[in-house]
């Protein structure tokens, strides 16, 4: 197991109190694995990612019975030890490419300090030239021939394409065993989605390395994804392998996103009205109580005020009260 998490809690301090924003989540990612986190704007997927790297700020409060990358626990580590590993081992890319990179230095600058100096060898010029066709490297394989101008290039003068792509040379310049990409296509035209998603398969391929994948559309996910987790307003609905999940969801929630995404529009009738999920999600400061789905779904019922526990069917798990899809359990 490389990634494990276990009842991850984060509250947040507000004016009116502290306030539960994820409530005991769960998510376990397997060397090598594609793991994609789907929900709505807003459910608490980012703040999953930011748990991992450390990125939460003082007024943020951290629980979990477990949150360990291999055999560190990422609670207990100093600040000086998480950064090591966030530096050699986690890597992440965002949304926004552009908002994260520097806009004081050039392409080739910020690729340069991304190369580790472990991996170089010999006197300063050496070291010198070594990392200069280190970053040649990397522009090539992230599909950026034309180098020369690409490294003398700063952030405001590349299109949002290409700030992923020099965001994702810089995620894979130390190999890291586990990448987190946030949402790194949401803005962009779907041909260009589809170059990113490429590319963040090629690297797992190619280097064997993990990937949390975070979205909150069913239509645009990696078809090498090979788990899902569902989340919703802070909770865990679902999570198990994709294929399965996709063809006969247990949870509610799971199959309001299926009924409203592209995945299934081939099965619907020539102009017929797309399905919605009825109603919004929740502000932080009216969270429903038990399951926070329930104003919105069409199966709750009284019981559904109390939250429900995760319940464990082979390789799948779910929380709901009134799952659906369970024919083979009987």
């Amino acid at each position: 197991m490389l990634l494990d998490i276990r009842n991850l809690t984060i509250s947040r301090d507000t004016p009116t109190g502290r306030v539960q924003v994820l409530e005991r989540v769960n998510l376990q990612i397997n060397e090598g694995e594609i793991h994609t986190l789907v929900g709505e704007s807003g459910s608490g997927k980012s703040l999953i990612a930011r748990a991992i790297m450390g990125f939460l700020s003082s007024n943020w409060h951290i629980q979990a019975d477990r949150l360990w990358f291999e055999e560190h626990d990422l609670l207990t580590l100093t600040a000086s030890q998480r950064r090591h590993i966030i530096g050699v081992d986690i890597a992440m890319i965002f949304q926004d490419a552009k908002s994260y990179l520097d806009p004081n230095l050039t392409v080739g600058e910020q690729l340069g300090e991304a190369v580790l100096d472990q991996d170089l060898s010999g006197r300063w010029l050496q070291r010198r030239k070594q990392r200069k066709e280190r970053v040649i490297q990397l522009l090539h394989r992230v599909g950026i021939k034309n180098h020369e101008s690409m490294m003398t290039s700063y952030a405001h003068e590349l299109s949002e394409g290409a700030a992923q792509k020099i965001m994702i040379a810089s995620a894979i310049a130390h190999r890291p065993k586990l990448l987190i990409a946030d949402e790194p296509t949401s803005t962009m035209e779907p041909a260009t989605r589809q170059q990113i998603y490429r590319l963040l398969a090629q690297f797992h391929a190619r280097y064997g390395m993990s990937i949390l994948l975070i979205s909150q559309d069913l239509g645009a996910i990696m078809k090498e994804t090979e788990r899902l987790s569902m989340i919703y307003s802070g909770q865990l609905m679902e999570t198990g392998p994709t294929r399965a999940l996709l063809d006969k969801p247990h949870h509610p929630y799971t199959e309001a996103l299926l009924n409203t995404s592209l995945y299934r529009q081939s099965q619907r009738e020539p102009r017929s009205r797309l399905p919605t999920l009825a109603g919004t999600e929740p502000s932080l400061q009216h969270l429903p109580i038990g399951c926070r789905l329930g104003p919105r779904c069409a199966n709750a019922r009284p019981k559904c005020v109390q939250t429900p526990e995760l319940s464990k069917l082979r390789d799948r798990a779910f929380a709901c009260h009134y799952p659906l899809n369970l024919e083979e359990k009987e």
